[in-house]
Order: C-alpha cells, then sequence, then structure tokens
C-alpha cells in the first residue's frame, strides 16, 4: 500500500509542477560553500557535538561531519548550521555506517 500512496504522490507533483521534496515529504538540503547548511523536513537531532550532527530522516538518517559546527536556528522540520562541513552522508533505514 505504501507503494502505491509514493507511486500517486510521485504522478501528482508531476501533473501539478510541484517539487517532489513538498509532494514526497523528502529532505531538502542547501549548502552554501562548506560553512552553511540548511536542512528541511528532517524528523529530529539523534547527536550533535561540534564535528558532528545526527539528524533522523523517514528513510533513515542523515550525517553532517565537519569542524566547529554550530546550530544556529532549529524548527519544527528545519536545521540550519555553520562551520567547516566536511561531509554529507544518507544512511537508509537498517544500513549501519561502519
Amino acid at each position: 500500500m505504501m507503494r502505491v500512496s509514493r507511486k500517486l504522490r510521485k504522478w501528482t507533483a508531476t501533473l501539478l509542477d510541484l517539487p517532489q521534496d513538498v509532494a514526497m515529504d523528502l529532505p531538502r538540503i542547501t549548502m552554501i560553500g562548506g560553512l552553511q547548511l540548511t536542512v528541511e523536513n528532517h524528523r529530529g537531532i539523534l547527536h550533535f557535538s561540534p564535528d558532528s550532527l545526527k539528524l533522523a530522516m523517514d528513510g533513515g538518517e542523515m550525517e553532517v561531519t565537519g569542524q566547529n559546527l554550530v546550530i544556529r536556528n532549529i524548527g519544527a522540520e528545519e536545521v540550519f548550521v555553520e562551520g567547516k562541513i566536511l561531509g554529507v552522508q544518507l544512511h537508509a533505514k537498517g544500513k549501519s555506517s561502519g
């Protein structure tokens, strides 16, 4: 049933010319250089330190690595991070990093 729902949302997004992140509740990641990162449609912060940020996503987790990371703004579904961003990785549910 989930597969049909996903196909229907994708078809609707295409038909109405909507961005897929809006119609399918996918994460939207905006990075400016290696200094600022905005992530929309996250499901919460799992871990934060000056070197690492882990966010929960519908399909798994997102890990941001860097140096001197600071959360400048956080909302229910959006987080804005500054610092020296060295990497962004998406980990699917059920997959372990390591």
